[in-house]
């Protein structure tokens, strides 16, 4: 079992905004995959597929980003599954716009929703799709610049960024997690050459 959480802000107002990058790539799946969001907890919309004989759980949280891991615990819970089925997709400063990085555990960095995955969940034990989103114009705080729209030229990049993490999804589910975090991270290092 695999359970991909895409983080967010629920809400019309956030749809585009960098910091619900997490929230895109749900939305990525669910429409290469032909499936919607239309199962709930008290904090989370989700939706159980079968993919290459995994049973996938994808999920959005809907406790705004500060409180996600309110809802990952719940859900994990609900599901009995382990922290090590969690992957979790963020946007995160610390990387350069255009690029994504998958991994398969660490520190929140300065992401306030993957501190509250961490702190609910006691653990670091799970995958992370990170994209990148810096640096933070000098000009913009950076609660100002998460919550902005990408700009209208930062689009096709996005839509291309999450058509190959979806691809690179479904080698997660086909043939593991390092196979697939190779195959991403590798085809980020050739895109920059």
């Amino acid at each position: 079992m695999w359970i991909i959480a895409g983080l967010g802000n629920p809400g019309r107002e956030y749809e585009e905004t960098r910091h619900n990058y997490g929230f895109l790539l749900i939305d990525q799946l669910c429409r290469k995959w032909g499936v919607s969001l239309s199962k709930t907890t008290p904090h989370a919309v989700f939706e159980v597929v079968s993919r290459s004989q995994n049973k996938v759980v994808l999920v959005k949280p809907l406790t705004y980003m500060n409180r996600s891991g309110l809802a990952l615990k719940e859900l994990l819970r609900h599901f009995n599954a382990s922290i090590e089925d969690l992957i979790v997709a963020h946007d995160d400063l610390d990387l350069s716009f255009g690029m994504v990085k998958m991994r398969r555990q660490g520190g929140p960095g300065s992401h306030n929703g993957v501190a509250s995955i961490v702190e609910q969940l006691d653990s670091t034990a799970f995958g992370r799709i990170r994209f990148g989103i810096g640096p933070r114009p000098q000009n913009w705080s950076g609660v100002d610049y998460v919550l902005a729209p990408f700009e209208d030229d930062e689009v096709p990049v996005v839509k291309k960024i999450l058509d190959r993490t979806a691809e690179a999804t479904e080698i997660l589910m086909a043939r593991g997690f390092l196979f697939a975090m190779n195959t991403l991270n590798r085809k980020e290092m050739e895109s920059r050459e």
